[in-house]
């Protein structure tokens, strides 16, 4: 598995939530995580989230930090468990950096009632999907929200890489420990 980070800011509006964008924006073939930096923006018939569809929500932040992982296989739920995996991954990166104010509920990072998060699980004609993002930025929110920069994260993109890094070591490992053991009866 590998990873990459955009350097340059690009925007989120979730058209990049489609298989192959790894490949086809960066070159970076097969199962991949891409990091990257700038607003969102998420109408309505961008929605994955038919419960965000039907309340008729959207989402938007001025500036935000991206994830986005495709794996070459079909099973939705076990991406779901890689999803929450990240997202766990995201919280133990923030408390090494000393912030051990955040709770994880299900897919999403809040302190207190104020969302870090915003994340979903998706299937496309030949893989899974899972997008990330991260405030940066707490203002101009639909919600109430809290942003890296609350907690003073200031270089967002290296602590994206570190997530990165963390999550492709995972799955590196995962893969390598189904090789090491033998059936049983």
């Amino acid at each position: 598995m590998d990873y990459f980070v955009q350097q340059k800011t690009l925007g989120y509006d979730g058209s990049q939530l489609r298989s192959l964008f790894a490949y086809r924006s960066f070159g970076v073939r097969g199962d991949s995580l891409v990091v990257f930096r700038g607003p969102c923006r998420v109408d309505q018939d961008e929605m994955v989230d038919m419960e965000d569809v039907r309340a008729e929500d959207w989402i938007y932040s001025e500036d935000m930090l991206h994830f986005i992982v495709e794996h070459f296989e079909m099973d939705l739920e076990k991406t779901i468990i890689r999803q929450r995996l990240l997202i766990a991954m995201i919280k133990e990166e923030l408390e090494k950096r000393g912030i051990r104010t955040l709770r994880r509920d299900g897919d999403d990072l809040f302190e207190e009632e104020r969302k870090l998060s915003v994340s979903i699980s998706t299937l496309s004609p030949v893989s899974t999907l899972i997008h990330c993002g991260l405030n940066v930025s707490d203002q101009n929110t639909p919600v109430p929200t809290i942003g890296l920069a609350n907690f003073h994260v200031e270089d967002v993109l290296g602590f994206g890489e570190a997530v990165a890094i963390r999550y492709c070591e995972e799955v590196r490992s995962m893969r390598s420990a189904r090789c090491k053991v033998r059936g049983v009866q």
